[in-house]
Protein backbone atom coordinates (compact mmCIF):
# COMPACT_ATOMS: atom_id res chain seq x y z
CA UNK A 1 0.00 0.00 0.00
CA UNK A 2 1.44 3.64 -1.49
CA UNK A 3 1.55 5.87 1.70
CA UNK A 4 -1.46 8.23 -0.46
CA UNK A 5 -3.30 4.88 -0.15
CA UNK A 6 -2.36 4.94 3.57
CA UNK A 7 -3.64 8.55 4.08
CA UNK A 8 -6.86 8.34 2.08
CA UNK A 9 -7.49 5.34 4.35
CA UNK A 10 -7.22 7.12 7.15
CA UNK A 11 -9.05 9.88 6.05
CA UNK A 12 -11.68 8.62 5.01
CA UNK A 13 -12.57 6.50 8.28
CA UNK A 14 -15.66 7.39 9.81
CA UNK A 15 -15.30 10.13 12.73
CA UNK A 16 -15.48 7.67 15.80
CA UNK A 17 -13.46 5.21 14.61
CA UNK A 18 -10.39 7.40 13.62
CA UNK A 19 -10.60 9.61 16.89
CA UNK A 20 -10.78 6.11 18.71
CA UNK A 21 -7.66 5.32 16.84
CA UNK A 22 -6.19 8.54 17.66
CA UNK A 23 -6.75 8.09 21.49
CA UNK A 24 -5.66 4.55 21.68
CA UNK A 25 -2.25 5.64 20.58
CA UNK A 26 -2.07 8.68 22.22
CA UNK A 27 -3.05 6.83 25.85
CA UNK A 28 -0.84 4.15 24.60
CA UNK A 29 2.10 7.06 23.99
CA UNK A 30 1.73 8.69 27.44
CA UNK A 31 1.79 5.14 28.94
CA UNK A 32 4.81 4.67 27.80
CA UNK A 33 6.25 7.91 28.26
CA UNK A 34 5.63 7.42 31.78
CA UNK A 35 7.58 4.29 32.30
CA UNK A 36 10.15 5.93 30.83
CA UNK A 37 10.19 9.03 33.19
CA UNK A 38 9.95 6.03 35.77
CA UNK A 39 12.54 4.14 35.36
CA UNK A 40 15.28 7.13 34.83
CA UNK A 41 14.18 8.58 38.08
CA UNK A 42 15.17 5.14 39.48
CA UNK A 43 18.40 5.29 37.46
CA UNK A 44 17.71 2.26 35.25
CA UNK A 45 18.80 3.59 32.49
CA UNK A 46 19.06 -0.13 30.34
CA UNK A 47 15.33 -0.63 30.88
CA UNK A 48 14.26 2.81 29.95
CA UNK A 49 16.26 2.45 26.52
CA UNK A 50 14.98 -0.44 25.98
CA UNK A 51 11.17 1.23 25.92
CA UNK A 52 12.71 2.93 22.66
CA UNK A 53 11.65 1.38 19.82
CA UNK A 54 8.20 1.41 21.44
CA UNK A 55 8.03 4.61 21.98
CA UNK A 56 9.13 5.76 18.38
CA UNK A 57 6.65 3.28 17.06
CA UNK A 58 4.19 5.06 18.92
CA UNK A 59 4.73 8.28 18.49
CA UNK A 60 4.85 7.36 14.62
CA UNK A 61 1.45 6.36 14.89
CA UNK A 62 -0.04 9.41 16.64
CA UNK A 63 1.66 11.76 14.33
CA UNK A 64 -0.05 10.18 11.64
CA UNK A 65 -3.59 9.69 13.31
CA UNK A 66 -3.44 13.47 14.45
CA UNK A 67 -1.84 14.71 11.34
CA UNK A 68 -4.98 13.02 9.76
CA UNK A 69 -7.54 14.49 12.29
CA UNK A 70 -5.68 18.13 11.45
CA UNK A 71 -6.81 17.20 7.36
CA UNK A 72 -10.44 16.36 8.47
CA UNK A 73 -10.95 18.74 11.34
CA UNK A 74 -13.74 20.34 9.32
CA UNK A 75 -15.67 17.16 9.18
CA UNK A 76 -14.85 15.99 12.64
CA UNK A 77 -15.26 18.65 14.79
CA UNK A 78 -19.16 18.14 13.31
CA UNK A 79 -19.49 14.38 13.62
CA UNK A 80 -17.70 14.16 16.55
CA UNK A 81 -17.05 17.02 18.70
CA UNK A 82 -17.04 14.90 22.33
CA UNK A 83 -14.31 12.66 20.70
CA UNK A 84 -12.25 15.75 19.73
CA UNK A 85 -12.29 17.33 22.90
CA UNK A 86 -11.08 14.65 24.72
CA UNK A 87 -8.21 13.73 22.40
CA UNK A 88 -7.42 17.58 23.04
CA UNK A 89 -7.27 16.98 27.14
CA UNK A 90 -5.08 13.62 26.12
CA UNK A 91 -2.61 16.11 23.84
CA UNK A 92 -2.30 18.00 27.07
CA UNK A 93 -1.60 15.13 28.89
CA UNK A 94 0.72 14.09 26.59
CA UNK A 95 2.59 17.82 26.67
CA UNK A 96 2.97 17.41 30.18
CA UNK A 97 4.24 14.06 30.62
CA UNK A 98 6.95 15.23 27.52
CA UNK A 99 7.38 18.39 29.85
CA UNK A 100 8.28 15.81 32.63
CA UNK A 101 10.32 13.30 30.98
CA UNK A 102 12.60 15.98 28.82
CA UNK A 103 13.33 17.57 32.54
CA UNK A 104 14.16 13.64 33.95
CA UNK A 105 16.45 13.15 31.10
CA UNK A 106 18.27 16.56 31.46
CA UNK A 107 18.17 15.70 35.05
CA UNK A 108 20.25 12.46 34.40
CA UNK A 109 22.68 13.94 31.98
CA UNK A 110 23.96 16.59 34.21
CA UNK A 111 24.22 13.46 36.84
CA UNK A 112 26.53 11.94 34.09
CA UNK A 113 28.52 14.54 33.25
CA UNK A 114 28.92 15.63 37.10
CA UNK A 115 30.32 12.15 37.68
CA UNK A 116 32.46 12.14 34.82
CA UNK A 117 33.98 15.82 35.14
CA UNK A 118 34.42 14.18 39.05
CA UNK A 119 35.87 11.10 37.80
CA UNK A 120 38.38 12.77 35.70
CA UNK A 121 39.30 15.66 38.46
CA UNK A 122 40.06 12.35 41.24
CA UNK A 123 41.81 10.42 38.11
CA UNK A 124 44.04 14.08 37.62
CA UNK A 125 44.94 13.69 41.02
CA UNK A 126 46.50 10.52 41.50
CA UNK A 127 48.62 11.53 38.74
CA UNK A 128 50.03 14.50 40.07
CA UNK A 129 53.96 14.94 40.73
CA UNK A 130 54.16 15.75 44.68
CA UNK A 131 56.83 17.51 45.14
CA UNK A 132 57.37 21.21 47.18
CA UNK A 133 57.69 24.26 45.24
CA UNK A 134 59.63 27.72 45.83
CA UNK A 135 57.36 28.84 49.17
CA UNK A 136 57.21 25.08 50.30
CA UNK A 137 53.81 24.01 49.36
CA UNK A 138 52.87 20.93 46.99
CA UNK A 139 52.65 22.79 43.76
CA UNK A 140 49.62 22.17 42.03
CA UNK A 141 50.23 21.97 38.29
CA UNK A 142 46.83 21.58 36.08
CA UNK A 143 49.25 20.17 32.96
CA UNK A 144 49.33 17.14 34.63
CA UNK A 145 45.56 16.86 35.57
CA UNK A 146 43.75 13.98 33.84
CA UNK A 147 43.41 14.97 29.85
CA UNK A 148 40.86 12.69 29.19
CA UNK A 149 39.00 9.58 30.15
CA UNK A 150 37.17 6.31 28.23
CA UNK A 151 34.07 5.64 28.55
CA UNK A 152 32.75 1.79 27.60
CA UNK A 153 29.03 2.57 26.50
CA UNK A 154 28.15 -0.42 25.37
CA UNK A 155 27.24 -1.11 29.34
Amino acid sequence: MTAAARLAALDSLPADELCRMAESALSALVDVMNQETTLLRAGHMRQANALTPEKTRLAQDYVGFARSIQRQSLRLSTEAPGAIERLRLGHESLATQMAENLRVLATARMVTEDLLTDVAKIVGQQNKAKTYGRGGAITTDSATSARGIAINRAL
